[in-house]
């Protein structure tokens, strides 16, 4: 038989009612001005059954409708969304969290057991200060080097976009650009990734996001320290204008004396310079990959000595940092010098022989398709070079006399020159 909300108050005591939900920012979404419906006792957890307080939104432009899936308790014993259920501090799975803080999960599966749990997690719940997590979370440390490495910093609003739809993928759906869903080819359906169960993620189990994760911590590269026992300095990339040299002064200055904290604003870095070269691996290897200040993560590299960055700056294809940059495939390769010229040899700018004279340019050029060439003694004068009705030829550039100079528009010779004098004269 069914029990009535009304009338019916039967188990009702630890059925939860809430104001806001906890979510994560990405959830959330962009939007400061957002807008949520209320339903009270709407749906039941997906973990432990119990009906709770339902809040659904749309987290911005383009993007799906989003709503709680689990209670409140479960995610405050779990520290996670009650959305994505990705962990509130590291942005991560649990499984990973769990991995990363030496956690092992003692969340019962049987629903007796898990009421009983539960019961006892809402009273350490409703007597902590809610600041910290409960049960094993809580006595864990803080965080390790492998969380610090994968956290993420930053809302990842790509996760809130529309699913695919369906019709689309079958060349059916009619609504074009109005369709709320997205018009994209979907991936491939033997991806372990689009496998995915809420209650195997929630206790850590089976989970395909944490596995990818977990196998990318264990690929991750390493920061060795430079061969050379001079350099004390680091480089700190990716500051922001959020980030100061007092912010970078209170993290380094743990790990030794730091003799002297260098910025550059105009490529947003920094070169920390400690006063020994232990100080400085130990920063080197507690920061690479897990830098974090003010919501920034920060690249964190070896300097180099002036020495060597004088060689490096002679070498091709080595970068400003350091790193070797491979040859782009198509280009063309380095042209040839050009021969050396003889001053003392005149410039031939048309490739002519040096041995004609330049009588021989005095060649016509055969007319356009279509029109008949000149009757013979009314074209333009020809004369052979070697004849002796041919006009006598210029002397040579090097046996004029300084000062005269010899233009081919100048040759008395050429058609239209006599009748142009003519006129001259006639004016």
């Amino acid at each position: 038989m069914a029990t009535s909300l009304g009338s019916n108050t039967y188990n009702r005591q630890n059925w939860e009612d809430a104001d806001f939900p906890i979510l994560c920012q990405t959830c959330l979404g962009e939007n400061p001005y957002i807008r949520m419906t209320k339903e009270k006792y709407g749906k039941e957890c997906k973990i432990c059954a119990r009906p709770f307080t339902v809040f659904r939104w749309c987290p911005g432009t383009r993007m799906r409708f989003k709503k709680t899936e689990v209670c409140q308790t479960c995610s405050k014993m779990k520290n996670v969304c009650q959305t994505c259920l990705l962990d509130l501090e590291f942005g991560l799975p649990i499984q990973v969290r769990d991995t990363g803080l030496s956690v092992k999960d003692e969340v019962p599966k049987s629903d007796v057991n898990k009421e009983y749990y539960t019961q006892n997690m809402e009273r350490e719940i409703a007597n902590s200060d809610g600041t910290r997590p409960v049960g094993q979370l809580g006595k864990a440390p803080s965080s390790s080097d492998m969380l610090l490495k994968l956290a993420r910093t930053t809302p990842y609003y790509k996760r809130n976009r529309p699913h695919i739809c369906s019709f689309w993928v079958k060349g059916e759906c009619k609504r074009g650009e109005e369709c709320p869903y997205r018009h994209e080819k979907p991936t491939d359906p033997d991806d372990p990734l689009a496998d995915q169960n809420i209650k195997d993620r929630y206790y850590g189990i089976n989970d395909p996001v944490a596995d990818k994760l977990l196998k990318r911590a264990s690929t991750m590269p390493r920061l060795d320290p430079p061969d050379d026992k001079s350099i004390s300095t680091l480089y700190i990339g990716g500051l922001g204008d959020t980030v100061t040299d007092g912010d970078l002064k209170s993290h380094f200055y743990q790990f030794g004396e730091i003799r002297t904290i260098t910025i550059v604003q105009r490529q947003q870095c920094a070169f920390i310079q400690f006063a020994t070269r232990q100080s400085a691996e130990m920063a080197a290897e507690k920061s690479f990959n897990k830098l974090i200040i003010n919501g920034r993560r920060l690249t964190v590299k070896w300097g180099r000595s002036q020495a060597a960055r004088g060689k490096e700056g002679i070498k091709e294809g080595v970068s400003e940092m350091g790193t070797r940059l491979d040859p782009v495939p198509g280009l063309p390769g380095a042209l040839p010098p050009p021969p050396a010229l003889d001053e003392e040899a005149p410039a031939n700018y048309f490739n002519l022989d040096p041995s004609s004279s330049p009588a021989v340019m005095n060649i016509a050029l055969p007319p356009p398709p279509g029109i008949n060439p000149p009757p013979p003694g009314f074209g333009p004068p020809m004369f052979h070079p070697m004849s002796h009705m041919a006009p006598p030829m210029p002397p040579p550039m090097s046996m004029r006399p300084p000062g005269q100079i010899h233009y081919p528009s100048q040759d008395p010779q050429r058609m239209g020159a006599h009748a142009a004098h003519g006129a001259r004269q006639g004016e």
